[in-house]
């Protein structure tokens, strides 16, 4: 199972949205300061974990999240920026 995440930074409310095969890992790594694009931004909270049943499938939502009509979806309902 893949995963397309958002997560919301506690430190500047804004959000980040990403893809994983392994969540718990990948959502330690932001966390902790290992993901060089949210090292400034940490720590972070769980929003939204949707899982899907294939690497392309996962692909697509991520890209819906980051530029389709979910993005705006997604600014209304958590605020933020994505």
């Amino acid at each position: 199972m893949y995963y397309v995440y958002i997560l919301k930074s506690l430190k500047d409310e804004n959000l980040y949205i990403g893809r994983t095969k392994d969540f718990n890992r990948r959502f330690r790594e932001h966390n902790s300061g290992k993901v060089s694009s949210t090292k400034s931004r940490r720590p972070f909270v769980l929003l939204e974990k949707i899982g899907t049943a294939s690497e392309m499938e996962s692909v697509e939502l991520e890209l819906k999240y980051k530029k389709g009509y979910k993005r705006e979806e997604m600014k209304r309902k958590y605020g933020g920026v994505a």
